[in-house]
């Protein structure tokens, strides 16, 4: 049945028991799922040339030996077959092939296929998603299939547009812009355009990267301001234009700015992405809605969502296969490849650990044992005072040799090592650490060590336009410079390299040298 049928034709309770049922079942039952599916899934994958291109000669594969002889694998074991569409290696025919890019700019961009299970899947979790960003409690269905969602990520072929393109053909809710035209539409042409018709007629769901609804929520009184034409006054909706004039009244009087709680009544609210902690409170003050996390990822599919608690996502056990590596023995694997970290299950995940996500796709996937590059902090292995029983994360960043700056760009260390050369910067030693501005935002640090150039961050921010096509669009986005450029005067940089085995030049999560630098640098300045 399609979406808009289910609606129709069933009780609230039926609806949630078909999307969320997997928030009431134990860990018993939700790895009884994980093996059961993983088990179809290696009939068809053992049997295939993919199989053999990943494994060699190896014996059949099943539940019980697969983490014994499939290693943990990453794109480059998957290359050559998906980015020249060998479909006859797979599995499993895709319906659709999805693209991103290669992170560090290996190549130009990485292709995952999709089946057609996979995308019922897929669309099975969009819902469920959407029952809980629209919901208080439990069995509170408030989807009626003729929402209008102002949509602000990327369309197809990337992961983002598969959610348009199944929600249109399974139901009647419509996006803003509608999603033919933002195929032909630029990041930004796309977003000022769905506003535009937002402000027309009204919108019932925000889905877009947390950074991204914050710029655009953030100019919203600015745009206002602006002299508009009469003729996109009389088109806008009586009940709009009426709420226009009374939060411009709003303004003159209590002079407040105007914040789109003021002008749109939303029933629900989705960020995707990385970075969005640091921009759910400003997002529930501009739009008086709390956005609902969730998280997917081109290779992984639709993995997780936060419930309408909003107090930590779950995984769904239907969408893949779930291994955790300890965060301390990814790092040691990073620096010695011969190291096999071991890996946990679901039943397995301690609260407070935080892990990198290990997944193995289902219904025909590709990809096996894949190590996504996503770390994941457990807040909890059971939630009492909502009755669910398995355990649920937080998004805690990428893999710490990656910085990623509002779920817009990332940067890498051959990245920042190119930057310093294209400026002909001699240096002894430099990292690159991810800061937090005064208003918690976050940005890029870079300290060098064992230069006095004084103009070096003007060369190094000039750089990273040139080379970095994300770079200038991600300082549009936030609003701010997402580069700093710190001078250090003494060797307490190299010293503590020296003092610390597992020195990363580029690492997103040490706290403990962004402190160590910054107080080495205000000591100095006193």
């Amino acid at each position: 049945m399609k979406l808009y049928e289910i609606l129709k034709n069933k009780s609230n309770k039926e609806i949630w028991d078909n999307y969320c049922h997997f928030l009431d079942i134990d860990l018993d039952e939700y790895m009884n799922i994980q093996f059961s599916l993983l088990a179809n899934q290696l009939k068809e994958w053992d049997s295939s040339k993919l199989s053999f291109e990943v494994l060699g000669d190896h014996e059949s594969l099943n539940v019980n030996n697969y983490r014994d002889i499939v290693p943990l694998t990453d794109y480059n074991d998957y290359a050559d077959i998906l980015l020249n569409k060998k479909e006859d290696y797979l599995s499993a025919t895709p319906e659709i092939w999805i693209q991103t890019t290669w992170e560090g700019g290996i190549k130009p961009i990485k292709l995952a296929p999709y089946t057609k299970e996979m995308l019922e899947v897929f669309m099975d979790n969009i819902v469920c998603a959407l029952l809980m960003t629209t919901s208080k409690k439990k069995y509170d269905v408030k989807i009626d299939n003729y929402e209008k969602v102002l949509y602000g990520l990327a369309p197809l072929p990337f992961l983002t547009g598969i959610f348009p393109y199944l929600v249109e053909k399974n139901s009647n809710i419509s996006f803003l812009p509608p999603v033919n035209d933002a195929i032909n539409l630029s990041f930004k042409e796309r977003n000022k355009l769905g506003f535009k018709l937002a402000m027309k007629d009204d919108v019932d769901l925000f889905f877009g990267l947390g950074s991204v609804c914050y710029a655009v929520s953030s100019i919203l009184d600015k745009t206002l301001s602006e002299k508009g034409k009469t003729k996109r006054k009389l088109d806008m909706k009586p009940y709009m234009l009426f709420r226009i004039i009374k939060a411009k009244l709003k303004k003159k009087i209590l002079k407040k700015e105007i914040l789109p709680k003021d002008l749109f009544k939303m029933k629900g609210f989705i960020v995707a992405g990385t970075d969005n902690e640091y921009y759910k409170d400003d997002l529930e003050r501009l739009w008086g809605i709390r956005p609902l996390e969730l998280f997917a990822g081109t290779e992984v599919s639709f993995i997780g969502t936060e419930t309408y608690s909003r107090n930590g996502m779950y995984f769904f056990p239907n969408a893949g296969f779930y291994e955790f590596i300890k965060i301390e023995d990814t790092i040691k694997n990073r620096f010695n490849s011969n190291y096999n970290p071991k890996t946990y299950l679901m039943n397995e995940v301690e609260e407070g650990e935080t892990y990198e996500l290990v997944i193995s796709n289902f219904q025909g996937g590709a990809f096996m044992r894949y190590r996504v590059g996503d770390v994941y902090k457990c807040v909890g292995k059971q939630d009492e005072k909502e009755n669910v029983k398995i355990p649920r994360f937080k998004y805690v960043d990428r893999i710490p040799w990656i910085i990623d700056i509002a779920g817009f760009t990332r940067f890498n260390e051959d990245e920042i090592i190119s930057v310093l050369k294209d400026c002909k910067i001699e240096y002894r030693e430099f990292v690159a650490l991810k800061d937090f501005n005064e208003n918690n935002k976050p940005f890029l640090h870079l300290f060098i060590e064992g230069t006095d150039d004084l103009n070096i961050e003007k060369r190094v921010y000039d750089s990273f336009n040139k080379l970095d096509e994300d770079f200038a669009g991600l300082q549009k986005i936030l609003g701010f410079n997402p580069l700093q450029v710190t001078l250090l005067k003494d060797d307490i940089l190299s010293r503590y390299i020296k003092k610390n085995e597992f020195f990363m030049h580029v690492d997103s999560m040490n706290k403990e040298l962004l402190e160590l630098l910054k107080n080495s640098i205000n000591t100095n300045q006193k």
